[in-house]
């Protein structure tokens, strides 16, 4: 087969050739921002799930549904050492730009981007977490008007952000559409942060202002929210973003190769299947491995088995090891106890199973280590804050990355 002509994209945030099984997503935001545009009331939308399943994709297609309504629409990816007062700002100023040139008064424009000015260099006052007295020295946000005085600058970002997004849904509202903010890795947000945003959204949703957020997180976002602010769990529309059902991962593989006149064999579709679990990174890994050693059409299931460990190989290096490295002996051994304990008897006491993707009890990771779970706790709170593991439930994590249980068990101790 040729490898130029080959239509897979396994890149971290890479738009699939054929983004299948997420018709329903799509047109619920679309129903969304219909509402939203007549008038209707209508939460922010957070999108969870675990690594590779297509979260980062999903965003940024949401994104171009906004854009193609006319909305103004910005989008940050949240990181853990930094405020959200500084993207946040940049994602506005983006935002109303786009609504700048419809906009018939330009003394509103500029009246709203004094205040964006303001909340950008404010910052937090001395003492508070998260304070960054030099942010003003560090950074402009390329703003030629004056910053305004009063307005979103106290400096207590909860007071401020309800009053900047409050003042942006003003100048969409001006203009008849909307504004929508993109959050990635939204559990990555400081507390501060998480809590603001929430009380933002509950104003905005109070007053039917035409902005929405939507954030995408992983797995435990839900917990995260409502650590916040206890009417997280009414104020957002929650959609949780799985692996590929059987019909719509063949479909991302088949539709593409038919645009190149290409087949597979049903035994084919098969293996790719037990291979990738449907997760979408795996769908697109496996498919262009196998593509590339395919001597020709249709694709056989002997193609896969070729294939399969050159696509497993690059997965273990760029999916798997490049986070398997981020981790110290300490937390390295308390995830192969965690991968160790995936694999649980069948019902009855049946065949061995791999469990990978499910979650394990913190109790039986200490015990499988024969330590207290007390002195585990650092190497657990360190690997939740490195993104490797989240705890969805109480007394219990799991891995943020699919199959990494099964990768872990592979590596020599």
């Amino acid at each position: 087969m040729d490898p130029v002509r080959n239509p897979y994209a396994p890149g971290a945030g890479q738009r699939p050739p054929e983004l299948a099984g997420r018709g329903r997503e799509l047109d619920v935001f679309d129903i969304v921002l219909e509402r939203i545009a007549r008038g209707r009331p209508e939460r922010s939308l957070m999108l969870t799930g675990l690594r590779g399943v297509g979260k980062t994709v999903l965003l940024n297609t949401l994104r171009s549904q906004a854009i193609n309504r006319l909305w103004g629409s910005g989008k940050i990816e949240a990181r853990p050492d930094q405020s959200l007062r500084r993207p946040v700002a940049a994602a506005l100023h983006m935002a109303v730009r786009e609504l700048a040139p419809r906009h018939r008064a330009p003394d509103r424009i500029d009246a709203f981007l004094g205040v964006l000015k303001a909340f950008a260099q404010r910052s937090a006052p001395t003492g508070r977490a998260g304070a960054s007295p030099k942010l003003r020295d560090r950074w402009q946000p390329g703003i030629d008007v004056p910053a305004a005085s009063g307005r979103a600058d106290s400096g207590d970002i909860e007071i401020d952000l309800v009053e900047l997004l409050s003042d942006a849904a003003a100048v969409a509202s001006d203009v008849g559409t909307g504004i929508a903010i993109f959050i990635d890795e939204m559990q990555d947000l400081g507390p501060e942060d998480v809590s603001a945003l929430c009380a933002a959204c509950h104003e905005l949703s109070q007053l039917g202002a035409p902005l929405i957020v939507v954030g995408a997180g992983l797995p435990h976002l839900p917990a995260v929210l409502s650590a916040a602010k206890s009417y997280s769990e009414r104020l957002f529309r929650y959609q949780r973003i799985d692996r590929l059902d059987r019909i719509a991962a063949d479909q991302a593989l088949c539709a593409p190769a038919e645009r190149e006149d290409v087949e597979y064999e049903q035994k084919a579709l098969d293996l790719l299947y037990e291979k990738s679990g449907g997760y979408p990174y795996f769908v697109q890994a496996y498919g262009k491995a196998t593509w590339d050693h395919a001597p020709r059409s249709p694709i056989t299931a002997a193609d896969v088995r070729v294939a399969a460990p050159e696509a497993e190989a690059e997965l273990a290096v760029g999916f798997f090891g490049s986070r398997f490295e981020r981790a110290t002996p300490a937390e390295r051994e308390y995830m192969r106890a965690m991968a160790t304990l995936s694999l649980v008897e069948g019902e009855s006491g049946g065949a061995v199973r791999d469990d990978m993707d499910a979650a394990v009890p913190t109790a039986e990771i200490a015990r499988a280590l024969g330590r207290k779970p007390a002195s585990l706790s650092p190497a657990r709170d360190a690997l939740i804050k490195k993104g490797l593991i989240y705890s969805g439930e109480r007394g219990t994590v799991a891995f943020t990355v699919p199959h990494f249980g099964r990768y872990l068990r592979t590596q020599p101790a």
